[in-house]
């Protein structure tokens, strides 16, 4: 019993302190794609342009390391949700479909803690990210396997589907339920998860096109980074006005991150 209990403890942390790692990485993201905005910064950048930029900064390796393993708990927390239904989703097809969608966001998140520990292993030699070289080569590694072309139209698909189901989750999601706070407390967080869902889901919308684009020509130059998409964004007539609207949302997304490492409801599941 006590063991379970300490199993349950720590994956509670895990997730929170997970919360709060990603919600760094959004007001990251934000920060600086409202920078590029206000033409204080050359462009946007992605997660790993952020990271890069992070360990820059004195202590940025310290900074570096926390993000790293808050992104490790948050990625097994992840993977825990999704194996065990510790959301109580169910079996039903949209339960697995959330489920599914929490198993892939382990994956990303545990690559994105990758990267962070390999800033640390090459820390004296950090310097401007390549991000959309790196995409160009993830997309020609999978094109060079039989039907990677398939299963590049397939991770657009997938991420057009994430980004609209962000922007759906925006507009309609009941985020109050999520969390354990008095209806005061909960009035103020919603609207940051409201407008941040909504910014996240617009801001990936180009990434999904960019990915169903390299695998319907089988160009792996046709994929792109994050930050690509968000510079694609900012290239808009009034493109600006609309990256800083978009910057804005994403900084609430990294908030909404924190008060979820507070707040959020989580629930071990009961077959741990």
């Amino acid at each position: 019993m006590a063991v379970r209990l300490n199993l349950a403890t720590s994956l509670q942390w895990a997730a929170r302190i997970g919360y709060a790692a990603r919600g760094a990485v959004y007001v990251g993201l934000g920060a600086i794609a409202l920078l590029a905005a206000l033409d204080l910064t050359p462009k946007a950048k992605g997660a790993r342009g952020v990271l890069e930029t992070w360990a820059t900064w004195p202590l940025g390796g310290v900074l570096i390391a926390l993000i790293a393993s808050g992104l490790i708990g948050f990625a097994v927390w992840r993977l825990v949700q999704a194996l065990f239904d510790a959301d109580r989703h169910g079996t039903t097809l949209k339960g697995w479909a959330v489920r599914a969608g929490q198993a892939l966001s382990g994956a990303v998140y545990g690559g994105l803690a990758w990267s962070a520990l390999e800033l640390l292993d090459v820390f004296e030699d950090v310097g401007e990210a390549d991000e959309t070289q790196s995409a160009h080569q993830y997309a020609e590694a999978i094109l060079a396997w039989p039907g990677g072309d398939r299963l590049l139209i397939a991770a657009g698909l997938i991420v057009l589907g994430f980004g609209i189901g962000n922007v759906a989750q925006g507009l309609m999601q009941d985020f109050a339920k999520r969390l354990s706070c008095d209806a005061e407390t909960c009035a103020r967080i919603v609207p940051l998860a409201k407008v941040g869902y909504a910014a996240r889901g617009l801001a990936t919308l180009p990434l999904g096109a960019f990915l169903l684009v390299a695998g319907l020509e089988v160009r792996a130059s046709q994929a792109r980074s994050w930050g690509d998409a968000l510079q694609v964004v900012e290239q808009q007539p009034a493109g600006a006005w609309i990256l800083g609207m978009v910057a804005v949302g994403l900084v609430a997304f990294g908030l909404f991150g924190f008060a979820e490492a507070i707040y959020r409801r989580i629930r071990p599941p009961e077959a741990l």
